[in-house]
């Protein structure tokens, strides 16, 4: 595994994070099944392996990240060797006691090497200096990579928002205590 540092993101890193591969391949999905009976629905997602691997979009513009920084109350990027290969942005500012990670993205090359770990850990250390007790995390149905991160990570599934993105995919949530 590298070395990996975490630090406050700064105007400079902003066109390397925006560089990054923001896409991802998933041999999976979170399917959403609604069934509505009288005046009751329910709703369930189940994991569903597709025929063949797929790319993944993600679901915000890259080229985004230079508006975004400034509307987030935290973003963190990672380094190795000095060089950005990942960030994750965060607000605390829409739930009450609730750090909401709303992007993370690793570098090809440093995925399945602890770096979105190191990432979402520097986010729960902000979140608790911040007195925060809990952190939540969104991602879309097809980042299933993602989803499994986050439940090794201790996290569980706690809600869905349909047509969230701008491309009209589900956001799936999933939150944790960190206290």
């Amino acid at each position: 595994m590298p070395e990996v540092q975490i630090r406050p993101t700064v105007a400079t890193d902003l066109h390397a994070l925006m560089a990054l591969d923001h896409s991802c391949q998933s041999e999976y999905v979170w399917q959403m099944d609604v069934s509505r009976e009288g005046n009751q629905v329910s709703t369930a997602f189940r994991e569903i392996r597709l025929p063949r691997s797929a790319p993944v979009s993600y679901p915000r513009p890259p080229s985004a990240l230079t508006e975004t920084w400034t509307r987030r109350v935290g973003f963190l990027t990672a380094l190795v060797d000095g060089a950005p290969v990942g960030y994750v942005c965060m607000n605390d500012l829409m739930i009450p006691h609730t750090a909401w990670i709303t992007d993370l993205v690793v570098s090809p090359r440093y995925r399945r090497q602890g770096v979105a770990t190191a990432l979402i850990l520097a986010v729960q250390a902000w979140a608790e200096s911040r007195h925060r007790t809990r952190l939540l995390l969104e991602m879309t149905t097809k980042n299933v990579p993602a989803i499994r991160l986050a439940q090794k990570l201790g996290f569980e599934f706690c809600g869905y928002n349909d047509a969230y993105y701008e491309s009209q995919d589900i956001a799936l949530f999933f939150g944790r205590s960190i206290i």
